[in-house]
């Protein structure tokens, strides 16, 4: 996996979640997960095809999710209910197009999915034949780990 694919994610989520959530953001140490991956409750999952493909998502637990939506929404939610997906499959999007448009700038061409959200205990990612790299980002409402499986179609 080329650093030309993660490294435009890794700054867009950066940028998106300190203006959004207008506090301090620190990115942990990267790491590589193997192609059946765990999710943490509530999971935001945007494709990629084209010269690039795979996928990128956004993974949090249930409590990160309502209240990274509950600051973005300037009210307090208190369950997973169609607001706070709402506002995760918007900061996906948020994310994406920030980092879509950085790859297009340096000749990357691929489409991408809308976001899908995924909620609930126990699931599981598996990537055929893609590893991926994790990128946490910590932030004051909890952890979300940005997961980038992604590669160029042979």
């Amino acid at each position: 996996m080329r650093v030309e694919y993660i490294n435009p994610f890794v700054e867009a989520a950066y940028n998106v979640l300190t203006e959004v959530l207008a506090t301090d953001v620190k990115r942990g140490n990267l790491f590589l997960k193997s192609a059946t991956k765990p999710v943490m409750g509530v999971a935001a999952i945007v494709g990629l095809a084209g010269e690039v493909e795979g996928r990128v998502l956004f993974d949090m637990n249930k409590q990160t999710a309502m209240k990274i939506a509950s600051v973005m929404n300037m009210e307090e939610l208190t369950e997973i209910d169609d607001l706070v997906k709402a506002t995760i499959s918007e900061l996906a999007n948020m994310i994406t197009a920030q980092a879509v448009t950085k790859l297009h700038e340096l000749g990357f061409k691929f489409d991408l999915t809308p976001p899908a959200l995924i909620t609930g205990e126990n699931m599981e990612i598996s990537d055929q034949e893609v590893e991926a790299l994790i990128v946490p980002m910590d932030t004051p409402h909890g952890s979300i780990e940005i997961n980038v499986a992604v590669r160029e179609r042979s």
